[in-house]
């Protein structure tokens, strides 16, 4: 393998996933790679939205990539794959035989050939849809976490053993093949962040939602309600509501690099 390549640093251009070569992912090397050559870079991910601006977040991170020496990974989940019109895919983790989770372990792992990072544990940001993905893939997959960001998603899937999934945890097994470990979703550091201003809904779609008594007419009252749900259940929660931002990603992200910090 080409030696120059592993030290190149900086934004990396999109690579196709090498497990499945529909996705791709956008990377950020800070300029400090190299030069321990001992020294092995934390790592975090950025989960784009419905709108799928993945280079986008990849460049909003720059700041705190060379800040923290940390490496920066954000996928690219195309809409319209399998399904010409569908733009929820990656959202509910499975959808037809994609998983979503194992598209980026496998991104993980491919980037862990070329650079030395941190892969037992990565911290991991989403907003709105990507704010789906992310709380999914904590329930799943909490052991490798070490700090998980929730950016104001729209729908929600609840720790309740008497709805199935994507409503509840009570099929996952069945459906997903992992089973959900509460004693060790509590152990991984959760921030919960959405825009004072963020008021709209998402349109009702009965194949992806169901009506939730108590749950408000905005999403900032369904993001509270969802804190509420997490604390509940024994998760320590840091809460933000960010003022003078509606459902603005790029807005947010200063709270969500304080918390990564933290974190």
């Amino acid at each position: 393998m080409n030696q120059s390549y592993l030290v190149e640093t900086g934004s990396i251009p999109a690579y196709a996933c090498l497990y499945d070569q529909r996705f791709s992912y956008y990377t950020y090397i800070p300029k400090c790679y190299g030069e321990d050559p001992n020294r092995v870079h934390p790592l975090a991910v950025i989960i784009h939205g419905n709108e799928r601006a993945a280079q986008s977040y990849r460049s909003a991170f720059k700041d705190y990539a060379e800040d923290t020496g940390t490496i920066i990974l954000a996928p690219l989940f195309p809409a319209g794959i399998i399904e010409p019109h569908d733009k929820e895919n990656y959202k509910f983790i499975k959808f037809h035989d994609l998983r979503f989770d194992r598209i980026l372990l496998s991104m993980i792992d491919e980037l862990a050939k070329r650079y030395k990072i941190s892969t037992e544990k990565f911290l991991l940001h989403g907003f709105s849809g990507g704010g789906q993905f992310v709380h999914r893939f904590l329930y799943l997959h909490p052991d490798r976490l070490q700090g998980v960001s929730i950016g104001a998603p729209g729908r929600f899937t609840f720790l309740d053993e008497n709805l199935n999934w994507p409503f509840g945890i009570g099929n996952t097994e069945e459906v997903l093949e992992l089973t959900v470990q509460l004693e060790l979703i509590q152990q991984v550091p959760v921030q919960l962040v959405v825009g004072k201003e963020d008021l709209a809904l998402p349109v009702f779609n009965p194949k992806f939602d169901r009506p939730i008594e108590g749950a408000g007419n905005t999403r900032i009252d369904r993001v509270r309600m969802f804190r509420d749900h997490l604390v509940s259940k024994g998760i320590s929660v840091r809460y933000d509501e960010v003022a003078e931002v509606a459902h603005e990603g790029m807005k947010i992200l200063p709270v969500v690099k304080e918390f990564f910090k933290r974190a």
